[in-house]
């Protein structure tokens, strides 16, 4: 007999994110994870646009070292 573990979905929330302005590209990243304040697409170079999706909680620890420096 085996046991099925119950897995915790994390939270979700609405975030700021930004998505290529790209028709034919799918690329998109959370507003805390961009490097510059109007990023371009790593998949593609376009540019990208402001947008909001719900997704998991996450922690950008690299963001914070930033600021502490």
């Amino acid at each position: 007999m085996r046991f099925q573990q119950q897995v915790e979905k994390p939270p979700e929330v609405n975030l700021k994110v930004w998505a290529c302005g790209s028709d034919e590209c799918n690329g998109w990243m959370r507003d805390n994870f961009k490097s510059d304040e109007n990023p371009d697409c790593p998949l593609c170079g376009h540019a990208m646009v402001e947008d909001e999706r719900t997704l998991p909680v996450l922690e950008n620890f690299s963001a914070v070292k930033k600021k502490e420096l």
